[in-house]
C-alpha cells in the first residue's frame, strides 16, 4: 500500500473519530467536552467542575511535550498525517476539485486551474459551494466539543437567544473557507508556528523525508541546481530528473534540495518516485527515515537519552493526571464565616456561625451529613442532614460551639483549627474534609460573660 493510500485511510479514521466523539457518552457523561455553558470539563466519562480543573495543566503538559517528542523522533508526521489543515486541503483539492469535479490532476499539484471554458468555471464555483457547506459542518462539529449535540440542537431552534453561538460557527466556517481556498499551503509555511520550531527539534536521528544522494546523486550544490540534464551524470546516479517528486508536492518544494521548513512529511514525493523507479526495477530514492539511517547507514534507536527524557516526562504527566483525577470531588463544598466572629453565652459557651454552600454535581440525589473530628472540645449546635437533588445547589447554616475554656491569649482572639467531615449517607466514601477557623475570644471577654 502506498503512503498516499495509508494517509487517506488515516484521514478517514480521524474524521470518523472527530465526528463521532461528541456523541460518545460513558454513564451519561461525554468522552471529551469543555462546557462553558455548564462550567464543566468531561474527560473519559468523568466530569470535572471549573474549580476541579487541576488535571488540565497536566493534560496540556502531556499534549505539548507529546508534540515536541513526536517531532523530535518522527519529524512532522503530525503535519502530513493528522493536521486538520492538511486533511481539509486534501478534501478540497484532491477529493472535490480533483476527484469529484475533475478540475485538476492529483499527480501535478503545481498547476492552478485554468478557466478555459464555461464548464470549468461552473465546476469551480460548484467546488466552492460544496466546500462552504463542509465548512459549516466542520465548524458545527467543532462547536460540539463545547456544547453537547443535544443542547446544541435545542439552542439552534432559538437563534435569538444564542446569537453568539451562531456567530462563532459562521466566523469559524468563514476562516476555514478563506484558509483552504486562498491561503492554501501558505498557512503551513508562513503562519503555523509549528513549522518554525521543527528545525530546532530535529537532529540526525529524527525521521523525516530524505532523498538518498548516495543513490540518486546531488541535484543541488549550495542551494543551486548542479545539473540540468540527465546526460550530465558521470557516475552511477539513479535519479532520472523526471521531476515527478516536484510536481506532486503540495507545498511546492523539491525534496532533493534537503530538509526544508515547508515539508509536511506527506511522502507523496516518495510514492511518485516509487512509481517511476519501479518501472526500472528499483526502489524509491526518497525515504521516510533519519539522515543517519538513509545517508550514513547508521542504525539508530528509539531509546536514546533524549528520547528517554521525553518518555519520562510523558509518563510523569500521565501519572500526575491520574493521581489528581482520583481526587475528584463528587460534590462541591464552600464554607464562609458570618460577619460576626463569635457569640459568647452567659455560661461561657462560645459559638461560631458558618454558611455552607453545597453543590451536588452528580446525576442522582444524596443526603449529606456533617461529622466532627474533635468531638471532645466542639459540638454541632445547629445543622441537620439534608437531601440535595442532582445538579442542585443550596446554602445551609452550621453553628459550632464549645463549653471548654480554649483561650490561648489574654490580649487577642485566637483562631483554632477544626476539621469537619461532610459525607453522604448513601455512600460513606463520598466525603470531603474541610478545616474551619474557630475564633475563640480573649480571656477577659469570656470571664466577663461568665460573671453576667
Amino acid at each position: 500500500m502506498t503512503y498516499t493510500k495509508k494517509r487517506y485511510l488515516t484521514y478517514l479514521l480521524i474524521t470518523l473519530f472527530t465526528l463521532g466523539t461528541p456523541f460518545i457518552t460513558i454513564n451519561g457523561n461525554h468522552l471529551l467536552l469543555l462546557s462553558f455553558d455548564k462550567l464543566q470539563f468531561h474527560f473519559m466519562g468523568a466530569v470535572f467542575n471549573m474549580n476541579e480543573l487541576f488535571i488540565m495543566p497536566f493534560l496540556l503538559m502531556f499534549l505539548f511535550i507529546g508534540i515536541f517528542a513526536m517531532t523530535a523522533i518522527f519529524g512532522r508526521v503530525w503535519c502530513g498525517w493528522a493536521c486538520p489543515q492538511t486533511i481539509f486541503r486534501v478534501i478540497y483539492r484532491d477529493l472535490i476539485e480533483g476527484g469529484l469535479l475533475d478540475l485538476r490532476k492529483i499527480k501535478n499539484k503545481q498547476k492552478e486551474i485554468q478557466y478555459t471554458s464555461f464548464s470549468v468555471g461552473f465546476r469551480k464555483y460548484l467546488s466552492l459551494f460544496l466546500w462552504a457547506i463542509l465548512c459549516l459542518v466542520i465548524s458545527t462539529n467543532f462547536m460540539w466539543y463545547f456544547i453537547p449535540p443535544k443542547d446544541f440542537f435545542a439552542y439552534i431552534m432559538q437563534p435569538n437567544e444564542h446569537s453568539f453561538m451562531i456567530m462563532f460557527i459562521i466566523s469559524t466556517a468563514t476562516f476555514l473557507f478563506y484558509d483552504i481556498v486562498f491561503m492554501k499551503e501558505n498557512f503551513c509555511t508562513y503562519v503555523c508556528p509549528y513549522s518554525r520550531i521543527q528545525s530546532v527539534l530535529y537532529d540526525d536521528d529524527t525521521k523525516q523525508v530524505v532523498y538518498n544522494t548516495n543513490r540518486g546523486g546531488n541535484i543541488y550544490n549550495n542551494g543551486e541546481k548542479s545539473i540540468l540534464n540527465i546526460k550530465q551524470w558521470q557516475n552511477n546516479e539513479e535519479c532520472t530528473t523526471c521531476e515527478a517528486c516536484v510536481k506532486v508536492c503540495p507545498t511546492h518544494i523539491d525534496i532533493r534540495k534537503g530538509l526544508q521548513v515547508e515539508c509536511i512529511n506527506c511522502l507523496e514525493c516518495s510514492d511518485a518516485c516509487s512509481s517511476v523507479m519501479g518501472k526500472l526495477g528499483k526502489e524509491s530514492l526518497i525515504y521516510w527515515g533519519s539522515s543517519n539511517t538513509v545517508l550514513k547507514r547508521i542504525k539508530n534507536s528509539l531509546f536514546t537519552k533524549r528520547n528517554n527524557m521525553y518518555y519520562l516526562a510523558l509518563i510523569l504527566s500521565l501519572v500526575l493526571t491520574a493521581v489528581f483525577a482520583a481526587k475528584k470531588e463528587f460534590f462541591l463544598l464552600n464554607i464562609n464565616k458570618t460577619t460576626k466572629l463569635y457569640n459568647i453565652k452567659e455560661n461561657g459557651m462560645v459559638r461560631n456561625n458558618y454558611i455552607l454552600t453545597v453543590h451536588n454535581t452528580q446525576d442522582k440525589a444524596y443526603t449529606y451529613e456533617i461529622l466532627l473530628e474533635d468531638n471532645e472540645n466542639f459540638a454541632i449546635k445547629r445543622f441537620k442532614p439534608f437531601t440535595l437533588k442532582a445538579k442542585r445547589r443550596t446554602k445551609k447554616v452550621l453553628v459550632l460551639e464549645t463549653k471548654k475554656r480554649l483561650f490561648i491569649s489574654d490580649s487577642k482572639d485566637s483562631a483554632i483549627k477544626v476539621n469537619i467531615i461532610m459525607q453522604t449517607k448513601e455512600d460513606k466514601t463520598i466525603q470531603q474534609t474541610k478545616t474551619l477557623s474557630f475564633i475563640y475570644p480573649r480571656n477577659d471577654l469570656v470571664q466577663k460573660a461568665s460573671l453576667n
